[in-house]
């Protein structure tokens, strides 16, 4: 008698392994030389208000906190308390990439200018610098960009930390400056929360005039004529 072919047990799809950034490209550096070694990171390219943020931050290999990430995966509870560990026991500095600086260099310009400043306002001078991105910036010393390096370079993800924490408190500040905006909540990102406002209210002096969603209210507003929103909006 034939029997019936069994049919193949089904697998389980493998787990993707979780990434988690490590120091093993400072380690490297570090061993052939490179002496201090930083990382570095911006917050707030998208948004439509506030600055763009940039952090660096130098860790020492002996005092390096526990469970450091890619900013965009912690909870903001988790990312204060390693804010407060960075900046206790790493060399830290900040800069900002302010709304006049976007609007006058577009986004991409004032986020490498800000990064390349922070990495200048650090206490010690490094040697050698890793920046999230496929850019390098002209900050003194040697750099080395890495795609996705938040997520794979430790200093470059406590800079993400700092960063985001940092322009978060901004954005909370100037929520309770600009009542009715939802700041405080959105941090000045395109959500339906912050759009109601703009139509509602309009732009405040925080809102990057460059980007469509403000040009184009501040053109139905009269505030901006023709040949200004056509310059400032792309083809």
């Amino acid at each position: 008698m034939n029997r019936p072919a069994k049919k193949p047990a089904q697998r389980l799809p493998l787990a993707e392994p979780v990434l988690r950034p490590t120091f093993r490209r400072e380690r490297r550096a570090l061993n052939e030389g490179f002496f201090p070694v930083a990382g570095c990171d911006e917050a707030g390219r998208g948004p439509l208000a506030g600055p763009v943020v940039a952090a660096a931050v130098i860790l020492d290999p002996k005092r390096i906190p526990r469970g450091l990430n890619d900013s965009k995966k912690l909870a903001a509870a988790e990312r204060e308390k390693l804010y407060e560990k960075i900046c206790a026991s790493a060399q830290v500095a900040v800069a900002f990439g302010t709304v006049e600086r976007i609007d006058r260099d577009n986004i991409l310009r004032a986020s490498l200018w800000a990064l390349a400043r922070a990495v200048k306002a650090l206490p010690v001078k490094p040697r050698l610098v890793f920046v999230d991105g496929n850019m390098k910036i002209d900050c003194g010393c040697d750099c080395e960009a890495v795609v996705s390096g938040d997520a794979l370079v430790l200093s470059v993800a406590a800079a993400s930390i700092v960063a985001k924490v940092t322009r978060d408190r901004v954005m909370g500040r100037l929520g309770l400056a600009h009542p009715g905006y939802g700041f405080e909540r959105h941090m000045g990102y395109s959500v339906p929360e912050h759009f109601a406002a703009l139509a509602r209210l309009g732009p405040t002096v925080h809102h990057r005039k460059s980007f469509a969603p403000v040009a184009e209210k501040l053109a139905s507003m009269g505030e901006l004529g023709d040949e200004a929103l056509a310059a400032l909006l792309p083809l």
